[in-house]
């Protein structure tokens, strides 16, 4: 096994796996060791995002071991935008994987991609991923897309953009958590980049300005990637200020040439339920801060937040009514 460790080590990487990392010092170890032990010629760039833990030092003692593994500092935390911008910038592999800190992948995942990819048929190539959890890390019964197999399909715009819809999918079935093999030349072709002001759904904004640039993007039944559900996970907590940064990335993609009228209503849709997400935190803020001024310029949101509003006051109205009923009941 080291032997053939050794031998891939030796050719020329194909392959640039990008693992930004923040407070991670718990899982890090086993995303990097998925990375290393790929069948593949990979290089593995581990992003430190200013982690406040042991998260870092870890980094370095892993990047020890292995010529192929190299760690880049951030002097502050920017996000995992930021992190994986910088990783791309500073790595030479004609293709990109990307690995999530918490996650890991089965050992021939990248050469299963890299077999179809380097067809030249495609530029972003990903698989469905194996959700799991920390429990049970091996399952397979559980997927983000299909938990039927379907084979292969062409991811187009609209498609993705309807595939991140949550009520489409499920609770969290979103394709913008899809892990592609990226074509690095259609990246520098195209100038394309994350965009640093978004902490949540970059992936999501990133992919669909790709589409829109033209890439050919599929997606295949699973190969191997296991993203591993942590409730505290950075990926599942989102500020007002994240949102609001999403409804503003929605509403470029929206001025974009070349969108059909399809087009325009899923990513109007999209902005529209993030939109709505955004002003009911906005109001909770606006209540716990007692800003009246705030409070008062909800009025100039549209019909359709007022309507949301609304419904989130009287269903917090209805709780917090159970609530006292339980209460007084309880102290007869």
């Amino acid at each position: 096994m080291v032997e053939q460790r050794a031998q891939i080590e030796e050719r020329p990487p194909k392959v640039s796996v990008v693992i930004p990392a923040f407070n991670a010092e718990n899982t890090l170890e086993r995303a990097v060791l998925s990375a290393l032990n790929q069948t593949a010629s990979v290089e593995i760039v581990i992003v430190d995002d200013a982690s406040s833990d042991g998260t870092a030092a870890l980094a370095e003692t892993l990047c020890a071991q292995s010529p192929s593994a190299k760690l880049l500092r951030q002097p502050v935390n920017a996000g995992p935008a930021a992190a994986r911008n910088r990783a791309i910038d500073e790595s030479g592999a004609p293709w990109i994987a990307l690995l999530d800190a918490d996650d890991f992948m089965a050992s021939d995942r990248i050469a299963l991609l890299l077999a179809r990819a380097e067809s030249g048929e495609f530029d972003f190539l990903a698989d469905d991923i194996y959700r799991v959890t920390e429990e049970d890390l091996l399952a397979t019964n559980r997927r983000l897309w299909s938990d039927d197999d379907f084979g292969f399909m062409d991811v187009t715009f609209l498609e993705f953009v309807t595939g991140n819809l949550h009520g489409n999918r499920g609770q969290r079935g979103e394709l913008g958590f899809i892990k592609p093999l990226i074509r690095r030349a259609f990246l520098e072709t195209h100038g394309l980049r994350y965009c640093e002001e978004l902490r949540l759904a970059e992936d999501y904004v990133f992919y669909s300005e790709a589409l829109l640039a033209g890439a050919k993007f599929g997606l295949s039944d699973p190969y191997g990637y296991f993203a591993v559900h942590r409730a505290r996970s950075i990926s599942g907590q989102h500020g007002t200020r994240d949102l609001g940064a999403l409804v503003r990335a929605d509403r470029r993609l929206m001025r974009k040439p070349g969108l059909t009228p399809a087009d325009t209503r899923a990513l109007r849709t999209h902005c529209r339920r993030t939109h709505r997400e955004w002003a009911w935190r906005r109001l909770i803020d606006a209540v716990r801060m007692r800003d009246l001024r705030q409070i008062a310029a909800f009025w100039k949101e549209p019909p359709h937040v007022l309507m949301s509003l609304a419904g989130k006051l009287a269903a917090e109205a209805r709780l917090r009514s159970l609530r006292m009923i339980d209460r007084r009941l309880g102290s007869r």
